[in-house]
């Protein structure tokens, strides 16, 4: 397969994007416009008509899927490509011998070198290379084997401020929030103490307080929480020049996906990669080089995140060197929808004609007219979510391609989804909540996963402490409490104390032998993690630390169910060293941090899916129920009064 080849499966606006080649582009795609086909077949013409090494090649997605997806396009592509070229045949019609050889040769010459992935994975491997010569406003330091906190790690670390160093009542400053206001703070790039001299009353400047201990227990922990694994890359790069020029040269040809969904300070990231620091109104340097950017300002849904659509609609004014804002040069729109109907395209379109920041486009159907959309009042949500259901089950009936999984009902707030499952579980209509409990939140999944960062990265306290007495070995909540008091008097990690077999001796009788045995697999395991491949590594830390045999002496239907988890963990790290050859214990356990909710949702499901209209965003359903457009539900009645929010609320529908 040619380059022109597979340039003959893209309409005319997705080919001239693919075609652009130096210069900054704005993809404007429509929902189901094929925009993961413009984005795949550009890289592909960029490596196969340009001569463009993958490495040269950063890829940004906003999830984890997405990438997935991409990386396997990519690499089907060249497949079928190398099996015309080498067998004169499809790919499909290899036998499975040759189908792996070529596989293998793809991703060793292509996919293995590209890099492809979200904002937050992709600038965490940055920083596994570079954090080491970074700096904060304290002149604190952190080393490549950081950990990536959770968001329950990092809500206990502030509850923990809260509650214990400072005393607070955590009604009044609720951890939660609390967390928000300084995810919010470091989104917008204000340090500890930027963000306290902006504070005028008590409430913030107690905040601020927070904050700044919060951010000394993550260096004190060698951790980073999410915000940081973006708002650090931008102050290394503003701080070093070296590193900043090193990663400009490496990365000739950026492509951002859903760019309406950028923040301030991810977009400042990628100006200063695409423009190695130059103002990116005055940049020039454009030979070779490539800034392109896909999204649609009509599907901006996540404000609350911090994404700021505006970012896309001023992208020419950023990069187009003062071409007028509708100039092909600079803008591309792909207005052919492949996924909807058209009966729905043309009620989509007449919505999203009432708003007015957006870039105009009708999206045109490919399809025919299909179904009408119907619309039922009903009288209140019970007797919705009776004729929800109902629908479900005579559809089933009556359409013997349809099964339950093909049906999706998605609500404007996770309250609304009690009335629907109660008739669901009334009718024994089986469904899932999408959004729900993750499987990287699962307690023996976190469990597992402390044991490997404190392995990794022994000064990470909060994993030792998850698991020094999991399962119980006779060290309790006083010993710990002693060790650490002796750790914060020291100013030093908690490790520290632990694997100083000297001080564990001080302590009583029984649990010197315990914490001396806890501290020796700990360093057992830290000599093996070089050595074995990082299923090795768990397998061992599974058996020796007597996790496994825990569960099962348990003998319960709760316990055997945390062993298929486990187990299926498991699975993931054998998976993750098929798909990443020579990768890490460190790599894993970044990979496992950075999974997000809809990563685990399964592509052919039995059940009908439960969500909110965020969660639904990228997904595709035969059959979609839409509950609780009313007045002040969705719309949320804290839109009515604001033009802005009110957009948005139409553009959550639009999507």
């Amino acid at each position: 397969m040619q380059t022109t080849d597979f340039l003959n499966l893209l309409n005319s606006s997705q080919r001239q994007a693919v075609e652009h080649f130096c210069g900054p582009l704005l993809v404007v795609a429509g929902a189901g416009s094929g925009k993961t086909r413009a984005l795949t077949y550009r890289i592909a013409h960029l490596i196969l008509h340009h001569q463009v090494q993958p490495e040269h090649i950063l890829a940004v997605t906003f999830t984890n899927k997405a990438a997935r997806e991409m990386k396997e396009r990519i690499d089907r592509l060249f497949a079928e490509r190398e099996a015309q070229h080498s067998y004169g045949k499809s790919f499909d019609l290899l036998n499975p011998y040759e189908q792996t050889k070529l596989r293998s040769q793809v991703y060793k010459t292509i996919t293995k070198d590209l890099w492809i992935g979200t904002f937050h994975s992709l600038f965490s491997r940055i920083l596994r290379f570079d954090i080491e010569k970074f700096q904060d406003d304290q002149g604190r330091r952190w080393n490549r084997n950081f950990s990536i906190f959770d968001e329950s790690d990092t809500q206990s670390l502030v509850k923990d401020i809260v509650t214990n160093q400072l005393n607070l009542d955590d009604k009044k400053f609720e951890p939660r929030s609390v967390r928000y206001a300084i995810s919010n703070a470091k989104n917008q790039g204000q340090t500890p103490q930027d963000f306290e001299q902006a504070q005028s009353g008590l409430r913030g400047r107690t905040i601020a307080d927070v904050y700044r201990r919060y951010q000394a227990a993550l260096v004190q922990n060698n951790a980073l929480d999410f915000d940081d694994l973006i708002w650090i890359p931008v102050q290394l790069f503003r701080q070093n020049e070296a590193v900043l020029n090193y990663w400009h040269r490496r990365f000739h040809h950026i492509l951002v996906d859903e760019y309406q969904d950028t923040n301030r300070t991810q977009y400042d990231l990628i100006s200063l990669l695409v423009t190695n620091g130059v103002s990116s109104h005055i940049f020039q340097d454009w030979q070779n080089r490539s800034i392109f950017v896909v999204g649609d300002a009509d599907q901006s849904i996540y404000s609350f995140r911090m994404a700021d659509f505006t970012i896309l609609m001023g992208f020419q004014q950023d990069f187009g060197d003062g071409l007028p804002d509708d100039d092909t040069r600079t803008m591309v729109k792909l207005e052919e929808n492949y996924r909807s109907t058209e009966n729905i395209l043309q009620l989509a379109n007449h919505l999203i004609e009432n708003n007015t920041e957006r870039i105009d486009k009708v999206l045109k159907p490919t399809r025919g007219a299909g179904e009408a959309v119907f619309c039922h009042r009903a009288d209140d949500e019970t007797d919705e979510a009776e004729f929800v259901v109902n629908q479900i089950r005579t559809l089933v009936r009556r359409h013997p391609e349809l099964h339950w999984g093909k049906f999706a009902i998605l609500y404007r707030t996770n309250a609304q989804s009690r009335a629907l499952e109660e008739n669901l579980v009334l009718h024994q209509v089986p469904y899932k909540v999408v959004g729900g409990l993750r499987f990287y939140d699962r307690k023996e999944i976190k469990d597992v996963l402390a044991y490997l960062k404190a392995i990794v990265n022994p000064a990470d306290t909060v994993s030792l402490k998850r698991v020094i007495n999991t399962p119980r070995r006779g060290i309790g909540k006083a010993t710990i409490d002693n060790l650490e008091a002796a750790a914060q008097e020291l100013g030093v990690p908690l490790w520290e104390i632990l694997g100083d077999d000297t001080s564990a001796k001080t302590m009583a009788g029984r649990s010197a032998k315990s914490v001396i045995g806890f501290a020796g697999l700990i360093r057992t395991w830290q000599g093996q993690i070089d050595a074995l491949p990082p299923s090795q590594v768990v397998q061992g830390v599974l058996e020796d630390s007597g996790y496994l045999q825990d569960l099962k002496l348990q003998g319960t239907d709760e316990a055997a169910d945390r062993l298929q988890n486990v187990q299926e963990l498991y699975n993931a790290v054998l998976q993750f060293e098929e798909e990443n050859s020579g990768g890490t214990l460190v790599d894993f356990l970044a990979s496992a941090s950075l999974a997000s909710d809809l990563d685990n949702l399964e592509e052919e499901s039995t059940r009908v899916s439960l969500m909110t209209l965020h969660s639904s965003k990228g997904l595709e359903f035969p059959v979609v129920f839409l509950v609780g457009l009313e007045q002040g539900l969705f719309p949320n009645y804290r839109s009515l009064e604001d033009p802005a929010a009110l957009e948005e609320e139409r553009r959550l529908c639009y999507v």
